[in-house]
């Protein structure tokens, strides 16, 4: 694995390239990819930070872990390839966004769009073995993307930060709601979707609401 990241965002949290949790992650991500098929593939495990530079951030989208199945995953959170067919937590956030701002169903489900306008899609963990979700987990790479919240919340002012499901809601204690914007909701999932609670959150009006008082471009969902 080479660390190939944005040079702003270098600046902000380049040091934890040398602290030894991430040398044991580049050690055990390496093995990963040299002995199993992993996503997504190596060169864009740090896509969500080179298409979106850490000064041109303005709404924070916090997944868990990338897609597992091939041709999915390319280093965006929620995000899928042109092509790939949408999963059921992406139709969901499209849905929403129909039924929150009146946008149409998009024709693909890569979301490359946002990042250029500066919604940065941070999986926490930045890379999966195939088929099998959560296997990287808990191996140094939520140390990693809390490092990048963290400098994100002390460093910036009147950002967005979307929070969906439980796991994203738990990042909530890293971000101070006094200079910030935190929205929180059920995950898009349809186990949890179809349950209440995501449909009609509004947290796409609600995001361009609160970067055009503070004078910020709003996103073109």
């Amino acid at each position: 694995m080479e660390v190939k990241i944005e040079e702003s965002w270098r600046r902000h949290i380049g040091a934890e390239f040398d602290k030894q949790y991430f040398a044991d992650l580049v050690a055990f991500v390496r093995s990963e990819y040299m002995h199993h098929t992993c996503y997504p593939p190596g060169k864009l495990i740090f896509n969500a930070f080179n298409l979106c530079p850490f000064d041109s951030v303005k709404v924070v989208i916090i997944g868990q872990d990338p897609y597992h199945e091939p041709g999915q995953a390319h280093g965006l959170s929620f995000s899928v390839n042109d092509g790939v067919p949408f999963p059921p937590s992406l139709v969901n956030i499209f849905k929403e966004i129909q039924l929150d701002l009146g946008t149409p169903m998009p024709t693909s489900g890569n979301l490359t769009r946002w990042a250029g306008q500066g919604v940065l899609l941070l999986n926490a963990t930045l890379t999966v073995r195939a088929h099998q979700a959560a296997s990287h987990q808990r191996k140094g790479w939520e140390e990693f993307t809390d490092a990048a919240i963290k400098a994100l919340n002390a460093d910036r002012d009147h950002l967005v930060f979307i929070l969906w499901g439980g796991y994203a809601r738990s990042k909530a204690a890293l971000i101070d709601q006094s200079r910030h914007l935190v929205l929180q909701s059920v995950h898009p999932s349809p186990l949890s979707a179809n349950r209440g609670g995501w449909f009609g959150n509004h947290h796409f009006s609600r995001a361009n609401d609160y970067l055009e008082a503070h004078g910020m471009e709003p996103i073109r969902w």
